[in-house]
């Protein structure tokens, strides 16, 4: 998950969790991955610690090539069939209000949220790696790889994604493409994806933009971050506490009132539809009255820097101009107050 706020690089890197000890075989030519796609270059072994990655790769026609993922990969639902070898050192079953404290306290003592699976990643002879320098509460960080490759004495290539606004975010579509020879697949999904915001941009063109509060998180409050504002600003929105490339920031229930949003979007980092409605509705008391209050699904659309996030502008134009004409995906987004 992306949670907001905290930016800090973790140190070291954890034990090997249990339970993936068998060999992953080499992938084949069936499933979802290439898709018949030419190759500009050999067939890689790429294991993603970004569950964005991930998605991306399969979306370019590289999932054979996908032999690990984090415990987070579940976007397309073949990624659950890859070895994990990045899991979650944070106890289960937490509050907002808990996960907070805890990311907190363990980011000022330097401990770990994830834990690498390094016996994994040495039994799938990678040759690629794709890992973040973004945020050590989103994924493992590039540190914690590079210390277990040193480690282990593999030569896996490390590619990092650090997207900071949508654009970047398309970059590193381009970036993937061109890291396993999927240049043409790249190159149309970003056409494709471009198309999609020119579409929204033309459908929501001469109205006024809407003052919008994205929350990244609910208790405590935080002001949307890195690319969520650029979203609302492609929906034709007005972002409000937040800033394009800026991190996610804690805030206050005051502070969001004095912004005077006129929608509020609960967007809380990891969670889908279902708990986002629910963590929404259970901080509607402290939201600013009479404001519209939606909740959507962040693990999918906002969070997540990947293609969907152009799910996530749809879904934002169609709540802040219904009248533009662009359809409202209802498992993306709901209406909560």
């Amino acid at each position: 998950m992306r949670a907001p706020g905290w930016g800090m690089r973790a140190p070291g890197w954890g034990m090997r969790a249990p339970g993936w000890a068998e060999r992953a075989p080499r992938p084949g030519s069936g499933g979802g991955g290439r898709a018949g796609r030419p190759r500009s270059v050999a067939v890689v072994r790429v294991v993603s610690l970004l569950p964005s990655a991930t998605e991306i790769l399969f979306a370019l026609g590289a999932g054979d090539d996908v032999v690990g993922v984090t415990f987070e990969c579940d976007h397309p639902a073949e990624a659950r069939s890859r070895r994990i070898v990045s899991t979650s050192a944070m106890p289960p079953g937490l509050t907002p209000a808990e996960i907070d404290a805890v990311v907190a306290e363990r980011m000022r003592a330097g401990e770990d949220l994830y834990r690498l699976d390094a016996g994994a990643l040495s039994d799938l002879d990678a040759d690629l790696v794709v890992t973040q320098d973004l945020c050590a509460v989103c994924a493992v960080d590039v540190s914690v790889v590079d210390d277990a490759l040193a480690h282990l004495g593999c030569r896996a290539e490390v590619l990092t994604l650090d997207p900071q606004t949508l654009d970047d975010v398309l970059g590193s579509v381009l970036t993937l493409g061109k890291a396993t020879g999927t240049e043409a697949a790249a190159d149309e999904l970003v056409t494709g994806l471009r198309a999609r915001l020119a579409a929204v941009a033309a459908a929501v063109a001469g109205q006024a933009p809407v003052p919008v509060m994205v929350l990244e998180w609910t208790d405590p409050p935080f002001t949307p971050g890195h690319w969520v504002p650029d979203m609302v600003t492609a929906a034709g929105g007005r972002p409000v506490l937040g800033a394009s490339g800026a991190r996610s920031e804690r805030t206050t229930w005051e502070a969001v009132a004095a912004a005077s949003p006129a929608v509020v979007v609960a967007a809380p980092c990891g969670f889908g539809l279902g708990e986002s409605a629910r963590l929404a509705a259970g901080a509607a008391d402290r939201a600013p009255a009479g404001v519209p209050l939606w909740a959507v699904d962040a693990n999918a659309s906002f969070a997540r820097p990947g293609p969907r996030l152009v799910d996530g502008v749809e879904a934002l134009a169609a709540i802040l101009h219904p009248e533009a004409g662009v359809r409202l995906d209802p498992s993306i987004a709901t209406r909560v107050a």
